[in-house]
């Protein structure tokens, strides 16, 4: 298959060979990188649709308007090498990782939103089939296959489905009594917090009112010993004062006195 290959031409992988045996040109790393960003945006869509080969069609175009030319069938090679060497790299050293593996980062950010979608479905009391949950939570390379079953492996498969009903039923009847149960026990912490922190609470405030009493009467008494020397000290002034005005008095009768003894003196010696 002929092609524009642009950006950084740093070969990955093969991505698979051609249908006639012909050698596919080299991934290189922009390549990839876009090819998982169009991966990544239709991955929700990959696991509610069992038939999924449309699907490579759309990320092939997707690629061509990138300017990459890939075939839907070796988008959906790639994909697989991708995941085989995602699972290989989880139990390698970070920095070995890197080196060997440099997607690791986007795999392991489109199978974490894969999880966080079956989370979601499973919060909100199982919208979806189990199936679907499956499909949602597998990291293996081969959920995206086609799917297209004979006839004979469809019955096979509906009739296995027929007999785990029962199970279903009652497994999802459990499965709803434990949550009703881990809501009611969620539901008991809750209050039992609520009333610990309002008991908390009041005997904070019983606390601070007992502080602010103790502080009143102490003011008061502070107020009341302040009143009394103040008290004191105004008698203490009016008593000096009095003390001062008799003197003052007794000087002003002798000074009279000795003034009027002067003149009386003067007056016979004149005469």
């Amino acid at each position: 298959m002929e092609g524009q290959q642009h950006h950084l031409n740093i070969p990955i992988d093969t991505g698979g060979v051609g249908v006639a045996g012909d050698r596919v040109p080299q991934w290189t790393i922009q390549e990839t990188r876009e090819f998982l960003s169009i991966r990544a945006e239709l991955d929700q869509t990959f696991m509610e649709t069992k038939r999924n080969k449309n699907l490579w069609e759309v990320i092939s175009n997707k690629m061509k308007e990138k300017g990459y030319y890939r075939s839907s069938d070796q988008c959906k090679c790639k994909w697989k090498n991708l995941v085989t060497r995602y699972k290989g790299s989880e139990t390698m050293e970070a920095d070995t990782m890197r080196q060997q593996f440099p997607f690791y980062n986007e795999l392991q950010a489109i199978f974490a939103a894969r999880m966080q979608r079956m989370l979601w479905l499973e919060a909100e009391g199982g919208g979806a089939s189990g199936s679907m949950k499956k499909r949602s939570g597998r990291l293996s390379s081969d959920d995206e296959d086609d799917n297209e079953e004979s006839e004979e492996e469809k019955s096979t498969i509906t009739k296995k489905r027929k007999r785990g009903n029962k199970n279903i039923a009652n497994t999802s009847g459990s499965s709803s009594t434990n949550i009703i149960t881990n809501l009611q026990e969620v539901l008991e912490d809750f209050m039992k917090q609520q009333m610990q922190l309002e008991m908390q609470w009041r005997e904070a405030r019983e606390e601070r009112e007992e502080e602010r009493r103790i502080k009143e009467t102490e003011w008061r008494q502070r107020m009341e010993a302040l009143e009394r020397e103040r008290l004191i000290m105004d008698r203490s002034w009016r008593e000096r004062e009095e003390q001062r005005r008799v003197i003052e008095e007794e000087r002003a009768a002798k000074r009279d006195a000795l003034v009027t003894a002067l003149l009386n003196k003067l007056h016979r010696e004149d005469m």
